[in-house]
């Protein structure tokens, strides 16, 4: 294990984490105050300054750490870090996801599919149908913010129509966005917790869906209850295409059984441009340019995940992990405790970043040490990864999915907090599931 023995030779440097620390301030601080200080007219505070930006500023900063490394050996650690097979592997599946993603919209197979599911849910259990239509629509197309974007105009209808809470029909369709997009197989997030870990997609879904799956069904009851004692709500005709609804059902059925990721995306990005163009919704012109733009789409994530890569070889070079499972072995001290200490890293960087992608490559690297000093599987760490990010990606008011459903809603993203009963329900299974473990032995460092 070389790279256990590197670790060992490696000595605990807390100022080493400095470029994280700057990057946060950066990011978090600038999006605090253009939100809430000073906000931006017609802009997102927590956009205002680039995520690329932020993460650019950090690397200069970690270059300039430990003089003893010439420039170009901090330049060949990069180099070894960006080139790892995992990372390459996730930098390709991005750029499929993304022809995937833009296709799928162009087509209109998630409004369709949206549509379709809501023609057959009777009137008054509109609202826990909502969060079923949301969580199989993310699982399809991978992505929470673009299920939110297709879903939650719809809930502003239902609610309108049917005199129902806004919020509530709001913050259910960001909950089933969040159970998606834990375990779609086209996730960002689900790419970036398997193959920083090594281990396979459906792995780590078996592992996920023991604790997401309870979680959305008492969420799913928690909602038949509430329509039950409820009136019902009129929600009118919604116009669908079951040949452009297909392809996503297709999809999801190729990713549960554990076909290979880009051969399911490649089958479905061919099956959504037969679709769209039998249908009249594309043409061979147009199904060329929303491939490319689902494309261009992605280059942010890509980029990010480079600039992380470099970020994290030259802090784990110059001892910032080391310093982090110091802190983390005098307060862990077992199996459990290092399973908390991968929930706890990764809740706090998607808090700090308001992006569970980022914060997933950002923990990824130390949660793999982590899981190698305590034992833990790598599947549960990938689950960790994943459940962890989304939860709190789920809940801060400042991310994305919250900021761009409340803007379609024309609500704050406060008033939706108290509705995103998935999140909280699912945090709590984390916390069963850890607690429940078998606190195994910690592996001895041997000098």
């Amino acid at each position: 294990m070389n790279s256990m023995d590197d670790q060992k030779k490696i000595t605990p440097n807390p100022k080493a984490l400095f470029p994280i620390g700057l990057f946060l301030i950066l990011y978090l601080g600038n999006g605090i105050f253009f939100e809430y200080i000073k906000p931006a007219d017609g802009q997102m505070g927590f956009y205002v300054v680039s995520v690329v930006l932020a993460f650019s500023i950090a690397l200069i900063a970690a270059f300039l750490q430990n003089k003893k490394l010439s420039f170009d050996e901090k330049i060949h650690i990069c180099a070894k870090g960006i080139g790892d097979d995992n990372i390459v592997i996730m930098l390709f599946i991005f750029l499929m996801a993304g022809a995937f993603s833009g296709i799928a919209s162009e087509a209109g197979g998630a409004s369709s599919t949206a549509n379709m599911l809501l023609s057959i849910i009777p009137g008054r259990f509109v609202v826990p149908g909502l969060f079923l239509i949301a969580c199989l629509i993310s699982m399809a197309m991978g992505t929470s913010v673009g299920t939110i974007s297709v879903i939650t105009p719809i809930a502003c209808a239902v609610a309108d129509s049917g005199k129902l809470s806004l919020p509530l029909c709001v913050g259910v369709v960001v909950g089933g966005a969040m159970f998606g997009d834990n375990l779609s197989f086209i996730s960002d997030t689900t790419i970036a917790a398997t193959k920083t870990q090594g281990v396979e997609m459906k792995d780590k879904f078996r592992t996920n869906i023991r604790i997401a799956l309870p979680s959305a069904v008492i969420t799913l009851i928690i909602l038949i209850v509430y329509a039950c004692i409820s009136n019902g709500a009129e929600v009118g005709e919604f116009e669908y295409s079951l040949l452009q609804a297909l392809p996503y059902f297709i999809v999801l059925f190729l990713s549960i059984i554990g076909i290979n990721v880009f051969i399911v995306l490649l089958i479905g990005i061919v099956l959504f441009v037969g679709a769209g163009i039998v249908t009249g919704s594309l043409a061979y012109s147009t199904s060329l340019a929303s491939m490319g733009s689902g494309m261009s789409g992605m280059f942010e994530t890509m980029i990010v995940t480079i600039l992380v890569a470099s970020i994290a070889s030259l802090m784990k070079e110059n001892g910032g992990f080391e310093a982090i499972l110091s802190l983390i072995r005098k307060k862990a001290g077992n199996k459990k405790g290092g399973m908390f200490g991968i929930a706890f890293l990764t809740a706090f960087m998607d808090i700090a970043t308001a992006n569970n992608t980022v914060a997933i490559v950002i923990a990824a690297p130390i949660a793999k040490d982590i899981s190698e000093e305590y034992d833990v599987e790598p599947r549960k760490v990938a689950s960790l990864l994943d459940t962890c990010s989304c939860i709190a990606q789920g809940i801060i008011p400042y991310g994305a999915q919250l900021l761009v459903a409340a803007n379609i809603a024309k609500i704050t993203s406060f008033s939706l907090i108290p509705f995103l009963i998935y999140p909280f329900i699912l945090l709590v299974f984390v916390i069963a599931s850890i607690a429940g473990e078998k606190s195994g032995k910690v592996q001895e460092n041997v000098n």
